[in-house]
């Protein structure tokens, strides 16, 4: 396909998803969407159908990945600072496809009580948003040549690390700064706790990438944030308080990334591209 071509694509899908009614079916399909269970299912009992799915997914039969998955985005970080854009394609295909893991091991649970069951909303969405990774290794639009920035940008890489890190016992869920859960925890296999990593990354290089990437991440990420905020601070916060914390990072870097989508001097853009 021709580059011009390529570039008319993207920049009415970059319209599109400015588009009040994508943002409603985005924001819809990840709220209200039922989730699917083979048993049990109770309409009244929605919420909790979908917070046991999350809890007995299937993520927790790969902790022989977990070190994996932590070491390969380290590695992959150091070489986009090291080597740029010639690792730019490498970076956003690994994104797509740990966004397609996130989806299916996050997002999906076989269990006694519900059997086969889906969280629907997530499940959508994060294939969604690793389709627009894939594209984003197609078209290359992201620029990770070095640039100069403003220290006062650089805010969102201590809260990417934090997140990163996840600092957490699983047990108790109180607070446990090990230095080997950098390189031992689930959270690279983790929507909540890779994504601002991922769109800490993108904003460090704004306004020098795709914009459409950008916008549908950090949407989903303060969708799944604002849920996860809810749970950990006003359902249980006397068990869940730290893990809340720990999601801050997701919900604040997104809405950050989101206004940065939504700039205007990028809306001038994309129409001129589809011109």
């Amino acid at each position: 396909m021709e580059k011009e071509n390529l570039e008319k694509i993207q920049g009415t899908l970059e319209l599109i998803t400015r588009k009040w009614w994508f943002l409603l079916v985005f924001i819809l399909t990840g709220t209200i969407t039922p989730p699917i269970v083979t048993k049990g299912y109770d309409p009244s009992k929605t919420g909790e159908i979908i917070s046991y799915i999350l809890q007995n997914s299937l993520i927790k039969f790969y902790s022989h990945l977990y070190p994996v998955f932590k070491i390969i985005p380290i590695i992959l970080i150091f070489a986009l600072i090291l080597f740029g854009n010639r690792i730019g394609r490498i970076f956003s295909l690994y994104a797509g496809i740990t966004y397609l893991l996130f989806a299916f091991l996050q997002g999906i649970a076989i269990t006694d009580k519900y059997g086969f069951g889906v969280v629907t909303g997530n499940f959508i969405l994060m294939i969604l948003v690793a389709i627009f990774w894939f594209w984003e290794a197609f078209v290359n639009k992201n620029n990770f040549a070095p640039q100069k920035l403003p220290i006062i940008r650089y805010w969102v890489a201590p809260l990417a690390f934090l997140a990163f890190w996840y600092p957490i016992n699983l047990e108790s869920m109180e607070p446990d700064f090990n230095p080997a859960y950098l390189f031992t925890n689930p959270a690279g296999l983790a929507f909540c706790t890779m994504t601002p990593v991922y769109l800490g990354i993108l904003t460090l290089y704004y306004p020098k990438v795709n914009i459409l990437t950008l916008r549908v991440i950090s949407l989903l990420g303060i969708i799944i944030g604002f849920w996860n905020m809810v749970g950990n601070f006003l359902i249980k916060p006397n068990i869940l308080w730290w893990n809340g914390v720990l999601h801050l990072p997701l919900v604040s870097i997104s809405i950050y990334a989101l206004i940065l989508s939504f700039r205007r001097a990028h809306s001038v853009e994309a129409i001129k591209e589809v011109k």
